[in-house]
């Protein structure tokens, strides 16, 4: 009950001093790169390429099966599968309001989302393809592709970069405004439930919005593109969450760069729609979102919640859902006749 009031006068606080919160809504477009504009043209093509299997080296895994904007954005799986069932080592980040990310994949190894684009069609345990070429080569037997990247890029016809360029400006327009939260900011302070304020009051508290800040929930309003917002994870590792978690098997950004510096620091994840992106971590280890306010909350700031501060907590996180913009799957240009594009 004392807690209960604590949250209550602070929120009462919070609201009387028209305190600024270290968040802003969603706006409601995505910073758009110069050189990749987007035209409607463009964005249905990225969305058929999304959603095609025949990116991957058998046909059977397209960006969407990983990603899936019928859904979560991603796949609700600990590990995703790709060619010939193979699992990855990471679970696959939501792919909603990634535009607002500066850098993307969990270890910020890809400064836009056009870099993003390009790095699982040739991984070997994903699209499995043998080259970028190998792609552009597999696209241009296809007439329909053919004509729509003339139409699309002019004389450039189909290349790699035109692939995900394509792709980046149909994931530019998978953003999911107006949640709870962000009607709350704009005005309406109905929006959210008494609960779910106390739990907005709580993250600032015990000290979420270190690294949990601005529009995306992620890094910092005035960051640029292309510079990540790195935290250390896991930065307590002498509690049982850890080793029950496995936290430490996975070195992060060190993993790509090759630098003990970089050991188990992570791009920090967004918490917009964290209700819906079960599993948690980079690992997909925590099936549960108040689980994961437990453990972020132990292994990040050596603090142990009340269950009512993490009942709280999970409310508002779940006051971050916002309104999915809705998707119809494209009609895909069909195969030459006689002729299949799938290596086997």
């Amino acid at each position: 009950m004392r807690i209960w009031i604590f949250s209550l006068i602070i929120s009462q606080s919070l609201l009387a001093a028209k305190i600024e919160l270290p968040w802003s809504a969603l706006p409601k477009t995505p910073p758009i790169p110069k050189d990749n504009p987007q035209t409607p043209e463009k964005v249905y093509l990225g969305r058929q390429l999304y959603m095609d299997p025949r990116l991957s080296k058998d046909g059977t895994v397209s960006c969407n099966s990983c990603h899936n904007v019928m859904a979560s954005g991603g796949d609700n799986r600990a590990f995703s599968a790709g060619v010939g069932g193979k699992l990855g080592g990471r679970s696959a980040p939501t792919v909603w309001n990634s535009a607002f990310h500066t850098v993307q994949f969990w270890d910020g190894r890809a400064a836009s989302l056009e870099d993003q684009a390009k790095g699982p069609l040739t991984n070997p345990i994903e699209m499995a393809m043998d080259s970028h070429q190998a792609v552009v080569d597999r696209i241009s037997k296809i007439p329909g592709y053919v004509s729509q990247f003339k139409r699309v890029f002019g004389d450039k016809g189909v290349t790699i970069d035109g692939v995900a360029k394509a792709i980046a400006a149909y994931e530019r327009t998978l953003i999911t405004p107006n949640s709870p939260f962000d009607r709350y900011v704009k005005g309406d302070k109905k929006a959210m439930s008494p609960q779910a304020v106390r739990g907005m009051n709580t993250v600032i508290e015990v000290g979420c919005v270190s690294c949990h800040t601005g529009k995306n929930f992620n890094a910092a309003d005035d960051l640029a593109m292309g510079e990540g917002n790195y935290q250390k994870f896991p930065t307590f590792t002498d509690n049982e969450y850890v080793t029950k978690y496995k936290f430490l098997e996975d070195k992060g950004r060190g993993a790509h760069t090759k630098s003990e510096d970089d050991n188990y620091f992570f791009r920090v994840p967004t918490w917009r729609n964290i209700a819906l992106t079960a599993p948690y971590f980079s690992n997909g280890s925590v099936k549960t979102l108040d689980e994961a306010v437990r453990v972020m909350a132990k292994v990040q700031l050596n603090k142990e919640l009340s269950a009512n501060q993490v009942a709280d907590i999970v409310e508002f996180l779940k006051a971050l859902t916002g309104e999915r913009p809705k998707q119809q799957m494209p009609e895909l240009p069909p195969d030459p006749p006689g002729m299949t594009t799938i290596d086997g």
